[in-house]
């Protein structure tokens, strides 16, 4: 038997968090790309969230890690999306987990960037959302026990680099935004909660947020790092 010193040790570490999940947006195991049953049949477009999108799949709107939408003849923007749902890998993050991501914001007006989560209609927390008319803004939301904040941070503008951190713990989800913890909702998601990851940039129909300006035919947000950590 080991001594008690040791064995506690050795206990502690195992709890420590390991990487696993790191996104490769190239690859086609990890990622399912231009479709999504988080829009009506799978997509490609969602006009009843006030959204132009029209899903491609073509890789040059998402594999790069520079997410894309072009204006197309029928006033749509093919956008790009990345879901894990329906992927070889079928990745889904749990209660516990914590994301770690690295986001370019856009600066077009309409765009509407997202990193979120979602399985079988809902299970979703969105790990940010952004609106340029609303420069400063970040929204950050929990839709599965109905929770939000909308933090004004003046590091948040059109152009910048946002370090982003969530947990999506049990009885609280707390989100980080460069390296400062901004909001922890008291909710959580519960003990036994899964959802797929997404990765998308849409457009704005004009409903909640000004759609793109006449003359804007090209939108861009990036994403240089994505990895879930699990203890």
């Amino acid at each position: 038997m080991l001594p008690q010193p040791v064995a506690w040790l050795r206990r502690v570490a195992s709890r420590r968090p390991s990487s696993v999940f790191t996104a490769d947006f190239t690859s086609t195991t990890q990622w399912v790309a231009g479709r999504s049953w988080a829009y009506p049949h799978g997509g490609p477009v969602n006009p009843g969230d006030n959204k132009l999108d029209h899903l491609t799949a073509d890789p040059a709107y998402s594999r790069t890690g520079t997410f894309r939408a072009t204006l197309r003849p029928d006033g749509n923007w093919d956008a790009g999306l990345l879901t894990t749902e329906g992927s070889d890998e079928g990745f889904e993050v749990r209660t516990g987990d914590v994301l770690e991501a690295r986001v370019r914001l856009p600066e077009e007006m309409g765009a509407w960037p997202a990193i979120w989560t979602w399985r079988d209609g809902g299970q979703e927390i969105d790990v940010f959302e952004y609106h340029p008319d609303n420069p400063d803004l970040l929204e950050l939301s929990n839709h599965v026990r109905e929770a939000h904040r909308y933090l004004h941070d003046p590091a948040v503008r059109p152009g910048a680099w946002v370090d982003l951190k969530v947990e999506f713990g049990r009885w609280s989800v707390i989100w980080w935004v460069n390296g400062r913890r901004v909001y922890s909702d008291g909710r959580g998601v519960g003990r036994g909660w899964h959802a797929y990851l997404i990765v998308n940039l849409s457009v704005c129909a004009g409903r909640y947020h000004p759609a793109p300006r006449p003359g804007v035919t090209e939108m861009s947000y990036e994403v240089s790092q994505l990895r879930v950590q699990r203890a």
